[in-house]
């Protein structure tokens, strides 16, 4: 087998679907003129840029992004990013709703692929990944893929182990100690404990491996079904456990090259403006929760042609991420993410905070635990993340008081 980095693979041939055409409303204002995982992340890349980033560095490269949604900048984000030679019939595809089947969006994730299926006749995998565009994570997917040929299953589902007292708020998957999927439970009052640990729970990561054959026969099924909502975890995933015939992977088996103790098995659904910011701050610490800097398994996003970042008259960033093309000018930055173009003037203080492209704060601005969309401009002397009653007045706040302010707003 080749180098994962990639090389051209041997059998067995995989297709990788990638669903990324949800709405993201609670990411709002984030998405409001764009696709949630289009979204920017980390100071250098978008969301999608992670799953795209592990199927890739596990060799898959024949892969289809299903979009519907505000979908521009995401198509233009793959178009231009996730380019392959093509030398050995590899490609990265945005697909738009094609509407093949009638003047109709898709009604589900498991509509999308049954209104994609010319997609895995023209390929004809043995395998197909169906894989979440909008976590943050570092996972070697062809593990998956080889545990669930090796388990015999029709489907198989990534399980990540959380504590029963917290899996309440997700699906949950409740196995035998053979792996099998004995129910899948969405946000169960009484979460079911693992095969090993009553304590703990397998939490869907919404990344699924399917034998190609199994999978078409349910997707042409569930189309059939009119009392269905047509979703993959919530209509397709229990019919093959009905079946006894869908498989757990669990999480915490999967080797990344490079991944620390620190950071293996760090999965986050940012699907929230919380969770979003949290993901940020779990980057800026000096032994940081998730390592972006794991040249073994890396990340890849967007190359822009920029000056380096540059601190002037005193500038000052302490535990941040600070992109490409910045510049810090008698300013002082704590705890948080610049991403790359942002300007700080003179006297501006910007505390766990997590700054969009092309972002400006004006002289003496202090901004505290705030996420500033592309292009915000703050002010001189403007104050944001101080005064939340005030600031809910005109910008989103979420429930653990991040200030959320959209593309292009001027502040001041």
């Amino acid at each position: 087998m080749a180098d994962k980095l990639g090389g051209v693979r041997s059998q067995p041939h995989v297709l990788g679907i990638v669903l990324a055409g949800g709405e993201g409303k609670r990411l709002y204002p984030l998405t409001m003129d764009r696709a949630k995982p289009a979204v920017p992340f980390g100071g250098a890349y978008r969301l999608i840029d992670f799953v795209l980033s592990n199927l890739v560095n596990a060799g898959y490269q024949r892969l289809c992004v299903l979009t519907q949604y505000k979908s521009h900048s995401l198509d233009r984000h793959i178009s231009q990013t996730w380019r392959l030679s093509g030398f050995n019939g590899e490609y990265i595809t945005p697909v738009p709703a094609q509407q093949r089947l009638g003047p109709r969006w898709y009604t589900g994730s498991a509509d999308a692929i049954f209104q994609s299926l010319n997609l895995v006749y023209d390929e004809e995998p043995d395998y197909i990944v169906v894989f979440g565009a909008d976590h943050v994570y570092r996972m070697d997917p062809e593990q998956m893929v080889q545990a669930h040929i090796e388990s015999g299953a029709a489907a198989t589902v990534a399980g990540i182990r959380v504590p029963r007292s917290e899996a309440f708020a997700f699906g949950c998957i409740d196995a035998d100690e053979s792996g099998r999927i004995t129910q899948f439970l969405e946000k169960p009052k009484d979460p079911p404990g693992t095969p090993d640990d009553p304590e703990a729970t397998f939490a869907s990561m919404g990344n699924y491996v399917f034998t190609t054959s199994a999978l078409v026969e349910a997707i042409r099924a569930d189309a059939d079904d009119s009392d269905s909502d047509h979703d993959m975890g919530g209509d397709i995933i229990p019919g093959f456990v009905n079946r006894g015939e869908a498989h757990v992977y669990d999480f915490k088996d999967n080797e990344v090259p490079g991944a620390t103790e620190r950071d293996k098995g760090y999965w986050r659904d940012v699907g929230t403006l919380d969770a979003f910011y949290d993901a940020h701050m779990d980057l800026v610490s000096v032994h940081p929760v998730f390592n972006l800097y794991n040249r073994r398994w890396p990340i890849r996003g967007a190359a822009e042609n920029l000056a380096p970042a540059k601190f002037v008259h005193g500038g000052l960033a302490q535990e941040s991420v600070v992109g490409a093309g910045s510049i810090i000018s008698a300013a002082t930055v704590r705890n948080s993410v610049l991403s790359s173009n942002v300007i700080i003037e003179d006297g501006a203080t910007v505390e766990g905070s997590v700054l969009m492209p092309g972002v400006r704060i004006g002289r003496g601005a202090v901004v505290r635990k705030a996420i500033l969309d592309k292009n915000v401009v703050v002010g001189p002397g403007e104050i944001l993340g101080v005064e939340l009653e005030r600031d809910r007045e005109k910008y989103a706040v979420s429930a653990g008081g991040v200030v959320a302010v959209g593309k292009g707003v001027r502040l001041g």
